[in-house]
């Protein structure tokens, strides 16, 4: 099994310092290869997931909003193929969960409500994302598709509303106890057929530092302390293909089932 697990706004800046509290990050460097992915595009969710899992820059797909004009923008409304219309039609098993490209995130073979329409805004939806994501992923993971794509989206909210406070890294040791059980406990990782993707879009700065400011400093939900930085997290255990942009998570699946 192929398994991409992506942590929107996960970033080395809370995890490098903090290796001896998030035991699963720890353990999966020790095994793995783990690397920055410098974007070279804004880093907006939109764009830089949809670009992961179809392979196009956004020259070429086009989406960087969830939003166009007063319409949300829809899958269909994105012109472009990705990986799981590819591989299904070559006759391959392939799941995606929670993917946030679009709102609510995406799901592909597999039913599944995401909480608050994919945007948690409070303590109690973030939890409650952690927890369901991290189940509907353990019951994908017993059904060994040849993919499995699986999204939290909660750090994004968490860092953008608490950017600089102790509860940040609070709520990572909370997503790396999740990991633990799907990737170690598991025995996931023990059958070295298997290859897994850690992968974030985008990193994570104080409000005034980022270099392309992603929202405005004044929401309806609060004031943001934090915004998005350009250098994602990426972590990989038995995986050839060098993943250097995005975009090369879909050409390192697709490698997978060349020919």
């Amino acid at each position: 099994m192929i398994f991409v697990l992506g942590i929107d706004a996960a970033t080395w800046t809370v995890v490098s310092p903090n290796m001896d509290k998030l035991p699963t990050f720890q353990r999966l460097c020790e095994i793995g290869k783990c690397g920055t992915i410098t974007l070279k595009e804004k880093p907006v969710s939109p764009s830089i997931w949809c670009g992961m899992f179809c392979g196009k820059t956004f020259d070429e797909h086009g989406h960087d909003s969830f939003a166009s004009g007063d319409s949300i923008v829809k899958r269909e409304d994105i012109k472009v193929d990705f990986i799981w219309d590819i591989l299904r039609r070559e006759g391959k098993n392939i799941k995606a969960l929670n993917v946030p490209f679009i709102v609510p995130p995406y799901s592909f073979g597999v039913d599944f409500k995401p909480v608050g329409f994919g945007l948690p805004t409070n303590e109690k939806e973030w939890q409650e994302e952690l927890d369901r994501v991290t189940e509907k992923t353990k019951e994908l993971m017993r059904e060994e598709p040849d993919v499995l794509i699986s999204v939290y989206s909660l750090l994004d909210r968490v860092q953008h509303f608490h950017w600089g406070e102790d509860c940040v890294l609070e709520w990572y040791k909370k997503v790396d106890d999740r990991m633990g059980e799907l990737l170690l406990s598991s025995g996931f990782l023990e059958d070295k057929r298997n290859r897994l993707i850690v992968i974030s879009d985008h990193g994570f700065c104080s409000f005034g530092e980022a270099r392309i400011q992603t929202l405005p400093m004044k929401t309806e939900w609060g004031e943001l302390k934090g915004d998005h930085h350009e250098d994602a997290l990426l972590i990989t255990v038995n995986i050839d293909y060098p993943i250097e942009k995005p975009q090369d998570v879909f050409f390192a699946i697709r490698r997978e089932f060349a020919g």
